[in-house]
């Protein structure tokens, strides 16, 4: 954080994930939902949530168990359940510590484990979120958090790209966009 503050005071343009198409990682997934809408589908056997922005897809896998070894990604292995009928608990290991666990580019070890509460607020209009964030080997504690989410019906999902255009035409030293040698599917 020190090097990226050092940069940002000598001048460099910050670091945003969004801005250079970069996956916003979890609980930061959580957050930016103030800026961009989400849209959520759920079938029986998992809940996805799209970010209109990136987009961001997230896969909540329902009723299962985290896999043994689990290959690190941007949004981890995210495993849900609901409690008390009402409320998904969702539960996510093997974040790559690529991410961050915030937009002030707060880092994170292997050893990340976010567990979230989605709760539909009993008007329908609102979505609270408790977030519990615990790794060992970035905080000296675990913390938690609370964010809630307006519901909003009527907002189509609408294509956003984000690689076109998007390259470093100053010369300001922005982070390069991703490139995948080979596609992961």
């Amino acid at each position: 954080m020190k090097k990226a503050n050092d940069e940002v005071l000598a001048g460099k343009v910050p670091f945003r994930p969004r801005e250079r198409c970069w996956p916003y990682g979890v609980p930061n997934f959580d957050v930016i939902a103030l800026v961009e809408p989400y849209f959520i589908y759920q079938t029986p056997d998992k809940v996805v949530m799209i970010s209109q922005g990136g987009p961001e897809i997230r896969h909540i896998y329902l009723n299962v168990s985290h896999s043994k070894n689990v290959e690190p990604s941007w949004y981890g292995e995210s495993i849900g359940h609901y409690e008390g009928g009402d409320t998904l608990v969702v539960d996510t290991i093997g974040i790559s510590t690529k991410s961050f666990i915030d937009s002030y580019r707060t880092p994170h070890t292997d050893q990340l484990h976010v567990v979230e509460r989605f709760k539909l607020a009993a008007d329908g209009m609102t979505v609270d979120i408790s977030i519990f964030v615990e790794d060992p080997g970035a905080f000296t504690m675990p913390w938690s958090a609370v964010h809630r989410w307006r519901r909003v019906e009527t907002t189509p999902l609408l294509m956003a790209s984000c690689n076109e255009n998007n390259g470093d035409f100053f010369s300001l030293g922005l982070a390069p966009v991703p490139e995948a040698a080979a596609p992961d599917f």
